[in-house]
């Protein structure tokens, strides 16, 4: 039985030049994502549902002092606040998930 060392490629060869990986970046920075933000959630039964008109009003679990989630890609990023800027909202990051988190939620 011939049994020997398994041989890699090294780490730093397969991955290239840093102006390869750079250039790669740079197609992944013109991609556009869908960006979201959620005020809040609720559960509602059908026939409350139906019953919904104009005026009527649904009340969200969250409270109003809550930060509102920032969904891209329909994953959670960051948390924010609602700010007004002229006639249009806006909202201000106050915190953002953990980077490793980010990049795993992007690729899902």
């Amino acid at each position: 039985m011939d049994v020997r060392n398994a041989q890699f490629q090294s780490l730093e060869a397969s991955a290239g030049t840093e102006g390869q990986r750079d250039r790669k970046l740079d197609l992944l920075m013109d991609l556009t994502l869908p960006v979201a933000i959620e005020l809040g959630r609720t559960q509602m039964l059908i026939r409350d549902i139906l019953d919904l008109q104009r005026g009527s009003v649904v009340e969200f679990e969250k409270l109003a002092s809550e930060p509102v989630d920032i969904l891209i890609n329909g994953k959670k990023m960051a948390e924010g606040e609602v700010v007004v800027i002229e006639k249009h909202f806006g909202i201000r990051i106050t915190s953002l998930v953990d980077t490793e988190e980010r990049v795993k939620g992007l690729g899902r």
